[in-house]
């Protein structure tokens, strides 16, 4: 097929594209570069585009001087078990709306609906109280079940979509074949459904992994802090601390791009599982 697009505006396009992907990728660069220069570098003028003495002073004073490596550790623990539980949850919500047909179904999707466009922040002063008189306040457990929470409706929304994607033929083969609803669900529909649940768990422990405010409100033990909290306590009333933030910032944002790279095949793969696997 011969492209008629003309030259110049495939240059143009070229043009574009190309100044959009710096102005996206230069801030990511920058806090890269701020992560290896000293101190003094960092303050310098005029501005350096390249550190000329690159050190690893910021990460060694990251592990050394602060609990940095706690706070991974934390982060990884809470998105996980937060991620997983609410998949599973989500799961089971998705296949109830998808399959069947109740009184009230429109109003549960509506419902998870609007629990996305409240902002979470509005919340927090009754969450903190409730957190509190259960004695979950400054805990890692009290902090994944309000991860649990916040995660299940979209992903509740987003596993509907990857069930109704799946042919309802293959579970009624299954029912035929002496299965249960439950074993239909784990021993067929799972199976089929594997790319979107691995995508939805994917989006629940990147939202974990970056999540701030309920964070910073339920969590003032050092100790126990995740890494964005950890992020945040590098700015003082008096002072930011550019060189291990920018060094914490960039070990955050290795495993989450990672991930955001694995969820973007998955959902696709989800997305066409049901017509291909059908």
């Amino acid at each position: 097929m011969i492209n008629r697009t003309p030259l110049w505006l495939r240059v143009v396009k070229s043009i574009g594209l190309a100044a959009w992907l710096i102005l996206t990728l230069f801030p990511l660069y920058w806090i890269i570069i701020t992560s290896f220069k000293g101190p003094g570098a960092i303050a310098a003028y005029p501005v350096k585009y390249w550190p000329t003495h690159a050190t690893l002073e910021n990460y060694q004073s990251l592990f050394s001087d602060s609990q940095f490596g706690d706070n991974m550790v934390n982060s990884l623990a809470v998105s996980v078990a937060a991620g997983a539980v609410s998949t599973v949850i989500a799961l089971l919500s998705a296949y109830i709306i998808s399959r069947f047909h109740f009184h009230g179904r429109t109003g549960v999707m509506i419902a998870f609906l609007i629990t996305q466009m409240i902002p979470a922040f509005i919340a927090l002063g009754p969450l903190y109280q409730m957190m509190v008189r259960l004695g979950l306040s400054d805990s890692r457990p009290g902090l994944v079940l309000v991860y649990i929470a916040m995660c299940i409706p979209f992903s509740s929304i987003m596993l509907k979509g990857f069930f109704d994607n799946v042919p309802i033929d293959i579970e009624e083969a299954a029912l035929v074949d002496g299965c249960n609803r439950m074993s239909a669900l784990w021993k067929v529909l799972v199976p089929v459904m594997g790319p979107g649940i691995i995508a939805t768990f994917i989006f629940n422990f990147v939202n974990c992994w970056n999540e701030l405010f309920l964070s910073v409100t339920l969590i003032n033990t050092a100790a126990k802090r995740t890494i964005p909290t950890a992020l945040n306590s590098f700015i003082s009333s008096f002072n930011i601390e550019w060189g291990p933030m920018s060094a914490a910032a960039v070990l955050t944002v290795i495993p989450t791009m990672v991930l955001f790279g694995i969820a973007s095949k998955w959902i696709v793969s989800g997305l066409t599982a049901g017509a291909t696997k059908g």
